[in-house]
């Protein structure tokens, strides 16, 4: 990590005393933050805490209701990003905005491109290309299609197109929630190429244990609020935590006693044009049961298979059933409709474009997957949703989960990542799920929501319910599941109590450098 140079004093950035509401709602309240140039400045907060609303106002997407931004020393109020971006300051999102049908360089200088004679110079951009992948001491060919690139791959296109810009600092938002530890690596390499060139970095990220190994300063919100800034080599991680949440974490992990059953789901030979090869799986009443391996192992095909999202057959696919869990349904038809009335739900590890309808209330959200249970007779033949009963379910279940809302009307979109999640597993909750099935359901949201989920999760396991619990974090693995399996090319291993297997071989199996197939 880079150590403040002499011109520590002189902040490349200042947030000065930033305050912004949205109706009554406070979303900051004072804020100041200084970042300098050469270092990466932590951003740090729970879902909701006000890093988006800082970020936005410094990208000109919001105006500060009081305060100011000083950049080199002067007044900043950039009226868009487009505006920011020509002042020296880019944004990188979690969702990137490539287009990905096009060639390297031609989304590197997408909306810059360099001109001769009035037509586009695709050979000077490839020459300016090739000098920022080296200055990135990274190996890209600018002629290369960038759907055909790894998503750390495409991230470097990002910071090249910010580079491209001339940026002098670079907001980076998660950009390892989708990236193996190895494409983390290489993306940390990628920063401090940037800072020891003098660029500027503010990293946001939920995952604790990147602070220590990218950050050189640290800036912690609470509920809008500032908690903490200072140098990150003077605070601990513990006291990172408790900053964010105000309250210390001591036991992330839920402790329980797992009181596992008999089979809720048995799949055999399940294979798919996705990529799921053979597949065997059994899930237990009262079991959580861990899905691991690298980034495009083929975890999400294979839960997608199974749910019947995507196409795929299966030699035996048998779901038990009764009270007593004694009888017996063979699925001859893997499909989302059979299956949800067979009480199995599945948790997309996209939220925002699968997992819930964003512009739609958290009532509605919620009982979606359940709309039998909301309707009523009419007089005339047909049948109605009934608002009523709707927001009765949704009330339930935001107290059940404590969802923080304004209401069951409110719009789902409107809530933190934390709540939208909530939501997602309440809707399943709501078609009365014994199987879940769930990817990454903890991606992208803060460490205070994340152990709600996890309690949540031990609770539904506690009441006799299976959970498959998809994660690329594997202390997460080790620390909720009951049972391993590991994924490597569209292959699963066999089961694994977790007291037989450990880190190392979860990553032996993960690489393929020894794959023990599953067979039930």
């Amino acid at each position: 990590m880079n150590q403040l140079n002499s011109e520590a004093n002189k902040p490349l950035l200042s947030f000065c005393n930033i305050h912004k509401t949205f109706g009554g709602t406070v979303a900051l309240n004072d804020v100041s933050m200084d970042v300098h140039a050469g270092t990466v400045h932590i951003l740090a907060g729970e879902n909701g805490a006000g890093k988006s609303t800082l970020m936005k106002i410094l990208m000109g997407v919001h105006a500060a209701d009081s305060g100011e931004i000083l950049w080199h020393g002067e007044p900043f109020r950039p009226d868009s990003p487009s505006e920011a971006l020509r002042q020296g300051i880019a944004m990188i999102y979690q969702e990137l905005t490539l287009a990905l049908h096009l060639p390297v360089h031609t989304n590197v200088f997408l909306g810059q491109e360099v001109a001769k004679f009035g037509f586009v110079n695709e050979a000077e951009q490839i020459r300016r290309c090739e000098e920022l992948f080296e200055r990135l001491s990274v190996d890209i060919d600018p002629r290369t299609l960038t759907r055909d690139l790894g998503i750390a791959q495409r991230q470097v296109v990002e910071i090249a197109r910010a580079l491209a810009a001339d940026a002098e600092l670079i907001v980076m938002d998660e950009p390892t929630a989708a990236l193996s530890e190895q494409e983390a690596a290489t993306l940390f390499a990628v920063i401090r190429t940037l800072t020891e060139r003098g660029v500027a970095v503010i990293y946001i990220s939920h995952y604790l244990e990147e602070f220590g190994q990218i950050g050189d300063e640290i800036t912690v919100l609470r509920d809008g609020q500032l908690a903490h800034h200072g140098p990150l080599a003077e605070v601990t991680t513990e006291a990172v935590i408790q900053h964010m949440v105000g309250r210390e974490v001591n036991e992330l992990y839920p402790q329980r006693q797992p009181q596992i059953g008999k089979p809720v789901l048995t799949i055999a030979g399940l294979s798919s044009p996705n990529g799921t090869s053979d597949a065997a799986l059994e899930i237990r009443a009262g079991e959580i049961v861990g899905i691991a391996g690298l980034v495009g192992s083929g975890r999400t095909e294979m839960l997608r298979a199974m749910f019947g999202l995507d196409s795929g057959e299966a030699e035996n696919f048998t779901v038990q059933t009764g009270d007593d869990l004694e009888e017996k349904l063979t699925v001859q038809r893997i499909s989302p409709d059979v299956l949800v009335r067979e009480g199995i739900g599945y948790l997309s590890e996209d939220r925002s474009r699968e997992g819930l309808a964003q512009n739609l209330s958290i009532a509605v959200n919620m009982t979606l997957s359940s709309l039998h249970r909301c309707t009523q007779k009419l007089i005339l033949p047909g049948w109605w949703i009934s608002d009523r009963v709707q927001n009765e379910i949704a009330q339930e279940h935001m107290q059940k989960l404590s969802v923080k809302a304004a209401s069951p009307l409110q719009k789902v979109g409107e809530l933190s990542g934390g709540n939208q999640q909530k939501v997602a597993i309440a809707r399943l909750m709501s078609a009365q799920a014994r199987i879940f099935l769930l990817d990454e359901p903890t991606r992208g949201i803060d460490i205070g929501a994340k152990q709600e989920i996890y309690r949540l999760l031990c609770a539904l396991a506690g009441e006799g319910c299976g959970v498959v619990f998809v994660s690329s974090y594997l202390p997460e693995i080790f620390g909720m599941c009951d049972s391993i399996y590991v994924m490597c090319r569209g292959s699963i291993s066999r089961k694994y109590a977790r007291h037989e297997i450990d880190e190392h071989g979860v990553m032996a199996l993960a690489t393929g450098l020894e794959m023990e197939t599953s067979h039930v």
